[in-house]
């Protein structure tokens, strides 16, 4: 394990003092110089905060001893961009189960968007959202149910219900397909979307209303991806 030389190492390649990455951490300038020592292990929610502050994946952190690999490499994973893409990096989906032990469809209304881009990870926001469940569906796979806003992928109006599935490894967003996408600024949207990762780092979305132009937003500003399975005919009231 080299969870502690590698913090000491992210923190003095990234020139900060003990006390600035303490305070980053939101843990006392002692614990992590214990940290750093092995005179002491950080929590589980220590440790995830050290990979997002780094944006280095667990298992590099733990696993791999960051001064023994070529410039080149490290900068690699400091931009964490890889894993980020395919799923690795620290992307938590939180669920609710029915009395079977069986995962539900939660349903994302409207006026609960705003709140769900918060509280995406969040098992409590989770289990206040309306859940059912869809036996005809297939059990190995996360799906959530979100209403629309807006007129840009007609012919699904505006209150409209769209069933997605969850996207693990964006690699495998496919070209003209509809998704739910989860962006840090924008909130939910739903769109036509293509694949550009691979070269550009980023997704075009484009809307069925051409009314709506297209737009691209980076990778690094997707937080998470729902391929469009199904929809209702059927506005909330």
């Amino acid at each position: 394990m080299y969870l502690n030389t590698n913090l000491k190492f992210l923190r003095t390649r990234n020139k900060l003092t003990q006390q600035d990455l303490a305070n980053a951490l939101e843990v006392g300038r002692s614990a992590l110089n214990g940290y750093e020592h092995q005179q002491s292990v950080p929590t589980i929610e220590t440790i995830l905060k050290i990979s997002s502050y780094f944006k280095i994946s667990i298992d590099t952190l733990l696993k791999v001893d960051l001064k023994k690999l070529p410039e080149s490499k490290i900068s690699e994973l400091e931009k964490g961009i890889e894993d980020y893409i395919k799923g690795k990096y620290l992307r938590i989906v939180s669920t609710t189960v029915n009395t079977d032990n069986e995962d539900n469809i939660e349903l994302v209304p409207v006026k609960a968007q705003a709140g769900y881009a918060k509280g995406y990870a969040d098992n409590e926001f989770i289990s206040k959202l309306p859940r059912y469940y869809l036996p005809f569906l297939d059990k190995n796979r996360k799906y959530r149910t979100f209403e629309i806003k807006g007129d840009s992928m007609l012919p699904i109006k505006e209150g409209g219900l769209v069933t997605c599935e969850y996207v693990e490894d964006w690699m495998d967003i496919k070209n003209g397909h509809c998704y739910v996408i989860l962006l840090k600024d924008d909130g939910i949207v739903f769109k036509r979307v293509f694949n550009e990762i691979q070269k550009e780092k980023r997704l075009i979305l484009v809307s069925n209303n051409v009314m709506y132009k297209p737009y691209t937003v980076k990778i690094e500003d997707v937080v998470e991806v729902w391929k469009y399975v199904m929809d209702y005919a059927k506005t909330l009231e």
